[in-house]
């Protein structure tokens, strides 16, 4: 039976990289994301780096959580081997200012839907060896940024939620591993809409320092092939480090 890699916000940015770099490891793949055009775009794509991949594409508006457990339904009768959860949504002002129509959205997005579907595939999937969940929080999600604090805050959520996945499945003796990928800034659609950039702005001289989707792709494979439950950049050097579990973690005492 073929093994699939699900990745969630496939259509642009670290998602869209990480599905070509998974396709380069000849793994067969579903690419998930609200735009089908875009999707197509990125199967095409896929089929220039392994023609003889299976490339699902799964047109879904995760900010409706409602449609997390459809996706996961429909995905029954494929194995999934690694569930990636990258798509996410950024949001930018102070808290008393912020839309809360769009934090509604961002929260849906970030925190429930990926829950969710985290959720659902450890249930049924944590006992399956070579499995492996990796969660895409931020630098945000270890470091409170000033007039971000709800992303941050939902990013925090996002660490936090995996790290302690990763405790749970060591101690029950899981065969999954969990793993969360904290990207800092990176030259992607994510960022162009989460700062209100027009989307033919380019990234050079508006930040000191940044990666490429695509180096962010590669940082992926990175923590895909360690054992380490952290990939994180530093917010100072952008150095790529992997990390044992950053939060601490207590382990609840049984009767």
């Amino acid at each position: 039976m073929k093994k699939y890699t699900v990745i969630t916000g496939a259509s642009s940015g670290i998602g869209y990289e990480t599905a070509l770099a998974f396709a380069a490891r000849g793994k067969n793949l579903v690419i998930v994301a609200r735009r089908t055009e875009e999707l197509e775009k990125l199967k095409s794509e896929i089929a220039k780096v392994n023609a003889e991949l299976d490339v699902i594409i799964k047109t879904v508006d995760l900010s409706n959580t409602k449609n997390a457990y459809t996706l996961f339904e429909d995905l029954k009768e494929c194995e999934i081997e690694t569930w990636i959860n990258n798509a996410g949504f950024g949001n930018f002002a102070s808290v008393g200012e912020q839309n809360l129509t769009k934090i509604e959205t961002m929260l849906n997005l970030n925190i429930e839907a990926l829950t969710i579907l985290t959720s659902l595939y450890v249930r049924d999937y944590s006992t399956v060896e070579g499995t492996q969940l990796i969660n895409v929080s931020s630098g945000g999600g270890y470091t409170i940024i000033g007039n971000a604090i709800t992303y941050c805050a939902s990013k925090f959520y996002v660490s936090a939620f995996t790290e302690g996945l990763a405790h749970e499945l060591k101690e029950q003796g899981a065969s999954m591993q969990a793993k969360v990928l904290a990207p800092a800034a990176t030259e992607t659609e994510f960022a162009k809409v989460s700062n209100d950039l027009d989307e033919n702005v380019t990234f050079e001289g508006l930040l000191p320092k940044y990666h490429t989707a695509k180096e962010m792709a590669g940082f992926m494979l990175d923590l895909y092939d360690s054992e380490k439950v952290v990939g994180i950049v530093d917010g100072l050097t952008y150095e790529f480090q992997l990390k044992d579990p950053i939060y601490p973690y207590a382990v609840r005492m049984r009767n």
